[in-house]
Order: structure tokens, then C-alpha cells, then sequence
């Protein structure tokens, strides 16, 4: 059945590889992005998940011409690394605004509609990171976290008028965030943390360089979109990834924050 999706950050990554296999499937997908992008298939629509003024008219438009809105997929991020003490307020507020905020405000545009129609699904991009907090990238994984909360709060909320909430906890892939990530020059330039830093983020780099491709996740996302019941998480990652959100569940903290500490070299 042919459904209507809207999918965030859908100019690279992720999100372009979804939204252009959702619409090899016969869907109507409209995908947001801060840049203008054309695609034969794909309806892009130039917007920040910072504005909510700007979310609201784009969402209106698109019920006005498809008469609703069957799914979204929150897919829109990015990542700054650094140290958590030496984070300014301006680089916070662009990780959590761009990554847990943007989430949020796309979920209270469309989700008015969905609950008239009763029916709709919400799949929100979580990580790895959201599992376990990730040494020089802690606001990152903050961000992370808080969709986690959102998702499962929000899943308990709406699932009686017939909208299914899920997330997708993707491990490292092979995608454009690697070289968009930004870092921190305070952490760089710090006497302390700065050797750290760079040791760690040689080997997070090298993580996501030689990680999945990100059509892994764009079937995966695709699935979930099809299926009548989706899960409300789903771990998509390589197998020393998957057993690493297994292993944290066993763990005392302090065990989980060693391994942690010795993998990243922190």
C-alpha cells in the first residue's frame, strides 16, 4: 500500500538512502533538508527541524496536497566531539537542538494529523551511542539518550489511537557524518584533554570509515516502515556491536565505563 513519508535529513546518509529506496517501492516520500536538493522520485522540501514556524508550513502543505501524512522518519543529525567540560553553550544547543529538539518538534507537527486519521508511525533515530554513553562525543550521546526517554514515553502515549512509535539504534556506518562531525578547538588545544581526544577520535574515525553501509539501515528502516507492528527498537549494527547493548545490560556501570574507557583509548 502506498504510503505518504516524510523523512528529515534526507540530502546524504541515511536518510538519502531511505528516502530513494522508499521510493523505488512506490511511496510518496518528501524529504526535509536545510539545502535545495532535486530528485526524480523524491519531493524535497528545503527546511531546518530548528524552526518550528518553518516545520508547521511544510507540514501543512503536504497534508493539503497528499491529505495526510502516513509516516515519519526522524532522521535529521549530526555530532560535535569534544570534551563535555570544555563544550560551549552554543555548540550544546546545536547538538540537542539539531538532534533531540528537531526530533521532538517534527513529532508535534505531524502528529495532530496522524491522531485524526488514527493511524500513522513514527520511527526515530536513535544510536548505539544512546545506549551507552560514548567517551568525547557525551553530548552527542545525550542527545541520544533523550530521544530514547521521548520515544518510549511517547510510544505509551499515542499507541491508543493507532500510531506506532519506534527508533532504530543504528551502530558505526560508513555515511557523510564522519567527515561533517564537528570538534571542538577548546578540547583540541586543551593540555589535558587534547592528546586524549585525538587518540580517541582516530579510532571512532576509523570505526565509521570502515563501518556499514548505510543501505543497511535504509532496508532495515524500510521493513519497519512496512510492517504492521514494528518493534519499538531495533539494534542495527555489526555483531561486536550488538553484543556490546547486550553485554551493558549485565554489567555493573563501573565494569561498562572500563570497557568504554579501554576501547576508546580515554
Amino acid at each position: 500500500m502506498q504510503q505518504v513519508i516524510i523523512i528529515t535529513g534526507a540530502s546524504s546518509g541515511f536518510g538519502k538512502a531511505t528516502a530513494e529506496l522508499l521510493a523505488q517501492k512506490g511511496h510518496i516520500v518528501y524529504g526535509l533538508c536545510r539545502r535545495e536538493m532535486e530528485h526524480p522520485s523524491i519531493h524535497y522540501r528545503q527546511c531546518d527541524v530548528r524552526n518550528r514556524a518553518q516545520i508547521a508550513t511544510v507540514v501543512a502543505e503536504i497534508v493539503k496536497k497528499q491529505g495526510r501524512v502516513d509516516v515519519l522518519v526522524n532522521n535529521a543529525g549530526m555530532g560535535i566531539g569534544g570534551a563535555l567540560e570544555l563544550a560551549t553553550e552554543e555548540e550544546i544547543d546545536l547538538q540537542m537542538g539539531t538532534n533531540f529538539m528537531g526530533c521532538v518538534n517534527m513529532c508535534q507537527a505531524v502528529l495532530p494529523y496522524m491522531r485524526k486519521a488514527r493511524k500513522g508511525k513514527i520511527i526515530n533515530l536513535s544510536s548505539i551511542g544512546g545506549v551507552m554513553g560514548l567517551p568525547y562525543q557525551g553530548f552527542y550521546s545525550a542527545s541520544k539518550f533523550a530521544i530514547e526517554g521521548f520515544t518510549e514515553a511517547l510510544s505509551a502515549e499515542v499507541r491508543g489511537f493507532g500510531i506506532k512509535v519506534s527508533m532504530v539504534e543504528p551502530g558505526d556506518f560508513a555515511t557523510g557524518f564522519t567527515g561533517s562531525r564537528k570538534n571542538s578547538q577548546a578540547t583540541l588545544d586543551d593540555p589535558d584533554y587534547g592528546p586524549i581526544f585525538r587518540r580517541s577520535l582516530s579510532i571512532i574515525e576509523k570505526e565509521e570509515n570502515g563501518g556499514l553501509q548505510p543501505e543497511v539501515l535504509a532496508r532495515r528502516i524500510t521493513k519497519m516502515v512496512e510492517q504492521k507492528n514494528p518493534p519499538l527498537r531495533k539494534v542495527v549494527a555489526n555483531l561486536e556491536q550488538k553484543l556490546s547493548v547486550v553485554i551493558k545490560r549485565v554489567l555493573t556501570g563501573n565494569q561498562m565505563v572500563g570497557i568504554l574507557r579501554g576501547y576508546y583509548k580515554s
